[in-house]
């Protein structure tokens, strides 16, 4: 779509959008297969009605309203995320209905939107960076569960189960329901809390009884009989072992390896984390302010997600907020700041990606997706049909445009020692110092002006 963009008084735009004629016709088809499905017309089933009766009983006029105002939302947000702006309540239209449903098609809307941010000279940007350390502990633990899973079980005597045995048991419901023989490490979160406590301690011939709390806030009562105690042995942490649970021949040149390892995901939660830093710091340098409205807009599309991840997983919200212990407005509070964190970030990655002249090109795209395809077997002209037709390209375009732009930030600010920045932190300077009579500001998200 072709879409203009007039700058207006204050924060207002208007956008003049040319819509192509095959999404004119597109939409009337749509407008058309909904209302031959809901108009009654006397001699037809219903979704079986001709084009021209239907076009003959309800008129031209009444189909293309129905086509313009299912799509016209859809259309401004495309052009909108074309144009590079972010609408903050909704827009105004302005429009003829179509003269045919195969010609071009225009519009206006008229809309207040987020101001760009005068975004800071990201070079002169100071950064913590850390290298990664890796602790002896963790290549020991590594050692540890190695040795563990070619360890010998052998039977206990003479004591109870414990943390770290393995155990065989049977579980009985009063209605005769019983899962038996059931192999499990102690310790290792596999069981309910309740039955996981009473095991140890027990052993081998006991039976205890249990209760315990399922998800729907009802008890379930069983009885738990520990059958079989083993603990494992394990082998000595050496050569042979290297040669027994790796392709390696000595347990220095295994040792080398898991250290190296972890030492790759060390700098790869490392580097998240600078990236994360470095926008950050772009962002308190260029004092964005995120508009209240865009923020709750986000704050819900965020709550919307987490509701119907909980709704899968059969977890209502009020169990949610018993596990957290988080109260409704705790959580609503969390979402907004995180809300006005991330637009913040695309505000300013999308102001420093304009300030760099950069774009992101329809091949560009096209590669990055059939790639993606090629990964999960899909078919890739399928899925660049549906991210046109959905209107998701241009999203696309624009997260692959602000990834291109963090690249190049995260490039060019100043890395300094994380013990440097920490160092600094202590200094006194004359903005830290706290008046004796601190003034009350007011910000975005606040309950009222001081």
């Amino acid at each position: 779509m072709n879409t203009e963009v007039e700058q207006l008084d204050g924060n207002r735009v208007r956008l003049s959008v040319e819509v192509p004629g095959h999404d004119v016709r597109h939409a009337v088809d749509h407008a058309t297969e909904d209302l031959a499905a809901s108009v009654k017309i006397p001699g037809f089933r219903k979704g079986k009605v001709p084009t021209p009766v239907l076009v003959n009983r309800i008129g031209r006029d009444r189909l293309y309203t129905e086509a313009v105002e299912s799509h016209i939302g859809g259309w401004f947000r495309n052009a909108a995320a074309g144009a590079r702006i972010r609408p903050v309540e909704a827009p105004e239209y302005g429009y003829d209905l179509p003269a045919s449903a195969d010609d071009d098609w225009s519009f206006t809307a008229t809309v207040t939107v987020q101001p760009a941010p005068q975004v800071a000279d990201w070079t002169e940007l100071e950064v913590p960076s850390a290298d990664p350390d890796v602790p002896d502990e963790l290549i020991e633990g590594e050692l540890e569960a190695l040795q563990r899973s070619v360890a010998e079980l052998v039977p206990v005597e003479g004591r109870p189960a414990r943390p770290g045995d393995t155990v065989v048991i049977d579980v009985i419901a009063p209605s005769g329901e019983a899962q038996r023989d059931v192999v499990v490490e102690l310790g290792a979160n596999k069981l309910v809390e309740e039955i996981e406590s009473v095991l140890g301690g027990m052993s081998a011939g006991e039976t205890k009884s249990v209760s315990y709390e399922l998800a729907d806030e009802t008890t379930r009562d069983v009885e738990v009989t520990l059958k079989d105690v083993k603990e494992p042995v394990l082998p000595p942490l050496d050569d042979e072992l290297a040669r027994a649970a790796s392709e390696f021949d000595t347990l220095e040149e295994l040792r080398a390896d898991i250290e190296g390892r972890l030492r790759e995901q060390l700098q790869d939660e490392l580097d998240v984390r600078f990236r994360e830093a470095a926008v950050d710091a772009l962002v308190a340098a260029s004092n964005v302010e995120v508009a209240p409205r865009l923020a709750d807009a986000r704050a819900a599309e965020l709550w919307h997600g987490l509701a119907h991840s909980l709704e899968r997983r059969g977890i209502n919200p009020e169990v949610y907020f018993q596990i957290t212990g988080q109260t409704p407005e705790q959580l609503t509070e969390q979402l907004r700041a995180e809300a006005r964190q991330a637009l913040a970030r695309e505000l300013v990655l999308d102001a420093a990606a304009e300030k760099m002249d950069m774009e992101v090109s329809d091949g560009e795209i096209e590669s990055i997706v059939r790639e993606q395809a090629a990964d999960e077997s899909e078919d890739a002209d399928e899925v660049i049909r549906q991210l046109h037709e959905s209107g998701r390209w241009e999203s696309l375009r624009s997260d692959l445009r602000l990834r291109n732009a963090l690249d190049r930030i995260v490039a060019e600010v100043q890395r300094i020692p994380v013990e440097l920045a920490a160092a600094r932190d202590k200094l006194w300077t004359p903005e830290k110092e706290t008046p004796e009579t601190p003034t009350k500001l007011w910000t975005p998200g606040s309950k009222e002006p001081a």
